[in-house]
């Protein structure tokens, strides 16, 4: 009897021991498998906030986006061109800081440490500028919030970084400030990207 009781019981642990491997493995994932980095994560689509109508017809919104975990919100007033030229007859001009918008200082906020280039940005708000000089562009990242788009705090930058600057298409009659998935080297991260009229400036950044 008992050499045949020790092949049921071992038969009977193994299947056991199968069903509780079983049970801790989600439905359709397999044990023993990686996963997926958070470079690799798919950003999640942006929410766009109407927030209110304006001082003076430019619309103020709040856009969030999930950029490889970090939620990033960009808010900003949209200004029109109405027929208007940007460096002669409106802002941004040329070698002067830009709030870049309309009304209140632009505002960006996140949840996790962001990297543009050499600048470590912390987890934190921060007001966004922007610098058109001679062809070229720098992003601003400055410590003071909560204030009017101007004058420029001078004296709070965290920093400036090099943005890329080119022509769009087709010209933009609404300012954009966009944030879209980078992927470039392999690591996870975006490209915040600003849109008016016909030229279209960006700066890469990771998180983390």
């Amino acid at each position: 009897m008992r050499r045949s009781i020790l092949p049921c019981s071992a038969a009977l642990i193994t299947a056991l021991f199968s069903l509780t491997l079983a049970a801790q493995t989600p439905t359709g994932q397999k044990p023993m498998t990686g996963q997926p980095t958070s470079a690799q994560k798919p950003s999640a689509a942006p929410k766009t906030t109407q927030v209110h109508p304006g001082k003076a017809g430019s619309p103020h919104v709040r856009t969030e986006y999930m950029v490889s975990e970090a939620n990033i919100s960009i808010e900003y007033g949209r200004p029109s061109l109405k027929g208007r030229t940007p460096g002669k007859d409106v802002d941004p001009y040329d070698g002067r800081e830009w709030r870049t918008g309309a009304d209140e200082a632009t505002t960006l906020k996140t949840d996790k440490p962001l990297k543009f280039g050499n600048l470590s940005v912390p987890a934190g708000t921060y007001t966004l500028y922007t610098l058109p000089s001679g062809g070229t562009w720098q992003l601003i990242l400055s410590k003071k919030t909560g204030q009017w788009g101007i004058p420029y705090p001078k004296g709070e930058d965290l920093g400036r970084v090099p943005m890329m600057a080119s022509k769009t298409a087709a010209p933009v009659e609404q300012l954009t400030i966009s944030i879209e998935p980078n992927t470039a080297g392999g690591h996870g991260g975006g490209l915040l990207k600003v849109e008016w009229g016909n030229t279209s400036a960006s700066a890469p950044f990771t998180v983390g």
